[in-house]
């Protein structure tokens, strides 16, 4: 149901697919229409998902005096909300002990940076890492983004709360929320290590990384000996 209206049957969806390609053949049309059905079904779970997601109680007030270091100074946890009711924050790995920041978040933010103009509008977005901010923003233009914000937790009190208790270096996407001044977590990205499937990399779903969306749609996949890399000039 959707808003209160049947839905029709997938497979009765794909049945009416007029979409055909040069030379295809009977079997090929067959299985594609088989694929669109599960991809209709796919589409209808994300949704449901997310319906269920948005319907979560309200979650933990976030009662922790967090600072952190921008590029124009510091700035207090509930200002990264700007105007905004909701803040996405995504932890960057780059804290101080690495040489160069993780690939892998590199990749995340390329695609990240195009769109973050366009989330702005809807919600802020904060880029936060261990670092000190000037290494920040020196990788931040060595990288040409421009529509990044990114922000230095330097103590490190928001990390070890929202993301590793042992002040851990590693990825993490946390959701807040404000109303009538109230600041709340609203949902986390919790799916690693312990919830992958065998063969796999953690990852959640939907893939928030684009790199790995569009890959899947490949006849290779994604493959399981490839990643993103900071440089392929070599």
């Amino acid at each position: 149901m959707t808003n209160g209206t049947p839905l029709v049957p997938a497979a009765e969806l794909a049945a009416r697919n007029p979409t055909r390609f040069p030379n295809e053949s009977d079997a090929y049309r067959e299985a594609r229409n088989a694929l669109l059905a599960e991809e209709i079904e796919l589409r209808r779970h994300i949704e449901r998902v997310s319906e269920q997601r948005r319907g979560l109680p309200p979650g933990g007030e976030v009662t922790g005096d967090f600072r952190f270091e921008s590029a124009e100074g510091s700035i207090t946890f509930a200002e990264l909300f700007g105007d905004r009711a909701t803040l996405i924050a995504y932890s960057f790995m780059y804290g101080p002990e690495r040489e160069r920041p993780c690939p892998m978040c590199t990749s995340l933010l390329d695609s990240w940076d195009g769109n973050a103009q366009h989330v702005g509008r809807r919600a802020a977005l904060a880029i936060i890492a261990r670092s000190p901010i000037e290494r920040l923003q020196a990788f931040k233009a060595e990288r040409g983004w421009t529509h990044l914000d990114f922000y230095a937790d330097i103590s490190g009190d928001y990390t070890r709360a929202y993301v590793s208790a042992d002040d851990a270096d590693i990825p993490a996407y946390n959701v807040f929320t404000r109303k009538d001044s109230v600041i709340r977590h609203f949902w986390s990205a919790e799916m690693f290590a312990g919830t992958a499937d065998p063969g796999q990399d953690p990852r959640g779903a939907p893939d928030m990384v684009p790199l790995w969306t569009i890959l899947d749609t490949t006849p290779e996949g994604r493959g399981t000996d490839w990643y993103p890399q900071l440089d392929y000039r070599a």
